[in-house]
Formats: structure tokens, sequence, C-alpha cells
């Protein structure tokens, strides 16, 4: 065995490697055989270490200096200070708001208020390497479990007080329960990394980080319902998820871990991978199974329920990423110290992924119960450019927005479903106060409409006209008529349409319609967009004082909106202006503003 001064961890999920850290890692690697230290220092890749927005990251072990943003001109210093004078670079340590550098993770805001469970394997193990998992506790759970009962396992996944962590927050044990109970010679388990809402990364992130921790709770979960096959359907569009989780099956098979007579108990179980094409409704269980089968991704009639026929009409059971990462850290510490997190009808942790107006943005795991200050303002590192807080917008598609007046709520299953919000997969897309809310509405409705499977009428055709009232309210043709419309629409999808996804639809409509009624008037009765976004709604002015005359706007004007003579204030033809903002753009003065 090699003996190492120091381990250098450097992420390698898709936020970093996006960031060009492959790029980094190598030339580490490069420099350090070059200066003879490669037999002293080990260069390791990574999963995810969430801190998204400092990446790329790099962690030096054993003191965990925690480096972040390096870039490849960065390797020469970091070799010659840290590795050779044994101190770290300053420069290239994290700063907070106080711009202090913090030399440890373990003493940086973004993590302070985090409890890592899910996660506890990202940005720690190599993920390509089942040995490290294995070091990590890895497999033992499965170990324990075929010593155990099929009712003992479901019963201690049952008093753990899990919830299904893709959205709907169905009881986690009692649907293994039902598929145990339904009677057939073929059972199937089936993992649901289909994971389709804008801004949401968090089922990527554990897959490319640590492919294992799904594996092994999938063949628990096979012994506990009596099923020999499991299927990870997943989407083409994560392929550094794919690549890993197609190692890690390959890594199981060769010892024994998937397969036949698994820890010689007689349990056979093994998994192979479905690539979806990036349907959002292929994230609906029922859709997920049709895809599976070969057959166009549209949404079943329920019941009857996946449980007790669901692929190929047999007994399956469908949990998502994050719902099996938490199985075999339950198994091995128990259902009580899980059920000792977060709240009394929501237990354990939530990962989310924070995105859009917020300072650190990045991968977290959060105690449920957590208040969103806590994660905006503590873990987020509150609004960039000092701007106000607006809203959150959770659970993607299928969620709401949470305005301010919400701010200290705890995140947990029912206090988001009393705001007219939802948990949903784990996106969280902070809003500030130059988003138009009704601007957002036509957003989320566009992407719904755009993926709609088209199979049921009440989401087919509601969502369309749900689109057209608001693209009409934000051209500045919206009626009063157009709000009870819009309540009566998502009335009527909410109540008839087929799935889940249909019956969700319109609640980013509602909430912002409760919410930010003021600004659906303001479209409406002033034709006004107060935060200026929508387009339709805007006059660039130009400010006389201001303007010294150049003529650059004009000259750049596609539409010859502008006149004016050289060293005079120019004006805008708001009858010829077609509102591209190009003027505003080029103005080096600060002169054109819009309204």
């Amino acid at each position: 065995m090699d003996f190492y001064r120091s381990h250098v961890l450097t992420c390698a999920g898709t936020g970093c490697t996006s960031m060009d850290s492959r790029l980094v890692r190598q030339g580490l690697h490069d420099e350090l055989a070059k200066r003879g230290l490669d037999k002293e220092i080990k260069v390791l890749e990574t999963g995810c270490f969430g801190f998204c927005n400092m990446g790329p990251i790099m962690v030096v072990y054993p003191e965990g200096t925690f480096y972040c943003q390096v870039q490849q001109q960065d390797i020469t210093q970091i070799i010659e200070e840290h590795f050779i004078k044994g101190r770290p670079v300053e420069r290239l340590l994290y700063k907070g708001q106080e711009a202090q550098a913090t030399t440890e993770m373990e003493n940086i805001e973004f993590f302070k208020h985090q409890e890592r469970v899910v996660l506890s394997n990202c940005g720690k193990i190599n993920p390509e390497n089942i040995e490290e998992y294995i070091a990590e506790d890895g497999y033992f759970a499965l170990a324990k479990c075929l010593d155990m009962t099929q009712e003992e396992v479901i019963d201690t996944v049952k008093k753990s007080g899990l919830r299904g962590r893709g959205g709907g927050g169905f009881p986690t044990g009692t649907k293994w329960d039902f598929a145990y109970k339904s009677q057939s010679d073929q059972k199937y388990v089936v993992c649901n990394a289909d994971e389709g809402d804008p801004g949401a990364f968090m089922d990527r992130s554990v897959l490319e980080g640590d492919p294992h921790s799904v594996l092994e709770a999938m063949a628990i979960a096979g012994y506990a319902i009596g099923a020999n096959k499991g299927y990870i359907y997943i989407r083409a569009e994560y392929p550094i998820a794919v690549e890993r989780l197609g190692i890690a099956i390959s890594q199981a098979r060769e010892l024994g871990l998937l397969g036949k007579d698994i820890f010689s108990k007689g349990f056979d179980f093994d998994i192979e991978l479905r690539l979806g094409a990036g349907a959002f409704v292929c994230g609906e269980e029922t859709g997920l199974l049709q895809s599976i089968e070969g057959k166009r991704g549209e949404p079943r009639p329920r019941p009857p329920f996946p449980a007790v026929a669901g692929l190929w009409t047999q007994p399956t059971l469908i949990n998502n990423v994050e719902t099996y990462a938490n199985i075999p850290r339950i198994i091995l510490r128990g259902a009580d110290w899980f059920a000792g997190m977060g709240t009394e009808k929501s237990k354990g942790t939530k990962v989310f992924a924070l995105a859009g107006k917020v300072n650190n943005i990045g991968l977290i795991e959060i105690p449920m119960g957590t208040t969103l200050r806590t994660i905006v303002y503590d873990i987020g590192g509150g609004i960039p450019k000092g701007k106000n807080f607006k809203a959150v917008q959770s659970g993607g598609p299928s969620g709401g927005c949470i305005p301010a007046e919400h701010l200290d709520v705890p995140i947990d299953y029912d206090s988001l479903m009393s705001i007219g919000s939802m948990m949903g997969s784990g996106g969280l897309i902070v809003m500030d106060e130059d988003n138009c809310m009704v601007d957002i509405a036509k957003f989320y409705m566009e992407f719904i409409q755009d993926e709609s499977c088209g199979k049921c009428p009440p989401c087919r055709i509601g969502t369309k006209r749900m689109l057209e009232i608001l693209t009409k309210i934000t051209e500045g043709r919206g009626e009063p008529e157009d709000l009870d419309n819009l309540q009566i629409l998502a009335s009527n999808i909410k109540n008839t349409a087929l799935c889940a996804l249909g019956q969700t639809a319109p609640n980013p409509v509602l909430s912002t319609m409760k919410y930010f009624r003021d600004e659906y008037e303001a479209h409406i009765y002033e034709k006004k967009c107060p935060s200026k976004v929508c387009q339709a709604l805007l006059s660039y002015v130009i400010d006389p004082e201001k303007c010294k005359g150049c003529g650059l706007c004009a000259r750049n004007c596609p539409s010859d909106a502008i006149s004016g003579k050289v060293k005079e204030p120019y004006s805008i033809d708001q009858s010829k202006c077609v509102k591209c903002g190009e003027c505003m753009a080029r103005c080096k003065f600060g002169a054109i503003d819009k309204k």
C-alpha cells in the first residue's frame, strides 16, 4: 500500500467540470510528477462539494484546506507555497462577506447550517472507486438487511418516517409495504433519476458523487419487496452521472454485490440503466414506466398503482434518487437516528439546489424545518448587489412562489403546502426585486405547456389557454376578466388533469396571483410592468440633462426612432420604438432609462 503525506480532492461534478476542473486536475498531476512529488501527494477526483459558484474546488488533506475558483495558472503557486513551504495560498481561500479568509470547510458559513446525510460522501470519496465507498461502510447495510426478515427491513423504513423525496412526500415504508404484499412471481425496483425541473440538479449530483449508495439501496429494496431486477431511469443529458453509474454497476457485479447469490444468502438482484430523452412527463412515475417499456411516455390512469401493477403489469416499487440514498444510512444508524432530525411529520434532511438571485449558488442539505431565511441569508449569503429579496420558487413547475412574508416558515412538506407551494424534488430559485412575477408565471407555463404529453385535454388545452392569457397580459393587452379566467382554468385543470404534473401545473400562476396580485393589476389596468421586465410595456426615454448629444444611440437604433442634433439632447419617438433596448445598452453616459 502506498502512503502519501497529502491527498488533494478535486471536484469532478458537472459544475466544476464545466469550469475546466479536469484541466486543473491534469495540470496538477503533471506538475507534481515533473517535480518528483507525485509519490508524496495524491490527486483524486470526487463528486460535488456543493459550493458550486466557488468552483473549481480543491481540498487538501490532512489539513482540510479549502481552495476555491482554482485555475491552471494557480497550480505552480499551490505546489510551491502549500506543498513545499507548508503554508496555504491566501488568495485562493474562501473569503466571506466580512472578507476574512477561511481555511477549512466547516468554518465556512455555507456549510455551517447544513446536515449532510445524503451528501455525506459527495466531495469525500472517489465515485469511480467502489473500495472507497466500502471504506465508508458501503454495502454493510445490504449485508445487515440480508440477516433481517423482509418485514423487519420495511418496518425500519416505516419507523424512520422517511417520505418520498421526489415531490409527493408519500411515506416510503408504506409504499414498500404495498409492493411487498402484492403477490407475483416477478417484481421490479425502479429508480426515478429523470430530474426535469428547471434549476434542479440534486439527483444528478448524488449520482455523480455517490452512485453506490443508490445501487445498495435498490438492492435493499429488492430484498424487502421480493424483487430480483432493478432499473435506473436517467436522462441522457446527464453524461457524467450515466458514466459513473455504469462504472459503479460493473464494479458491484465484479465483487458479487449485484447479481446472483449476493453475500451467499441466496438473494439475486441486478440493475440496468435506461436512458430517457429528456421529457418532463417521464418524471411522473407511470409515464416513466411507459418509457422503460419502450412506449410513448404518457401517464397511466391510477389505480392500479405501480406497487400493484407497474412495469409490464407486475408489482413495481418506484422511488427517486434522494429517497434511495437515505436508505443505507437509515439501516446502519437506525430509524430513531433518522427520525431524530427534522420535524414531527417531516423527518430527516432535504437536499436542495439553490439557484437564482443569491450569492452562494449550490447544492445544500438541511434538516427539515430549517427556515427559508436561514437558507437564503445564512447559507445562501443573501441577495447580490444589496437587492431586496422578493420570492423563492420551490418545487419547480409543480410548486409555487414563496414571498418575503413567509421567509420564516419552516421548510417541510406540510408548511409549504399550507402557503400554496410544495417541496417538489428540491429546486429553490431565488428572485429579487427585479423579477416580474407575471413573467415568472408565464415562464413556467411555457415550460409546462411545451412539456405536456397531450394525453388529457385539461392539461393539453387548459395550459395553452392559460399561457395565452399570461402572454396577453405581459404584452399590455390584458383585461380585468383575465384574472377570473385564470382562476377558473386553474381550478378545472387541478381537478381534472390525469396525472400529478397536470394537476399541479397551475400552481406557479395561482401562487403569484395570491401574493403578487398588484403586479397583475398593474399590467392590466396601468399597462405597466413594475419590475420593468415585460418589453411590450416599457418605454425608453432619454434624460436631456444627462444626454451629451453624441448620437451613438441614434446610429444603433434599428427602427430609426431616435433623432437629434450633435451636442444637443436626443429624443425617442415612442411610436417607432421597438423596445429592443439597444440604445440603453450603447449609451456611455447613463442618459437612457426604461420606464
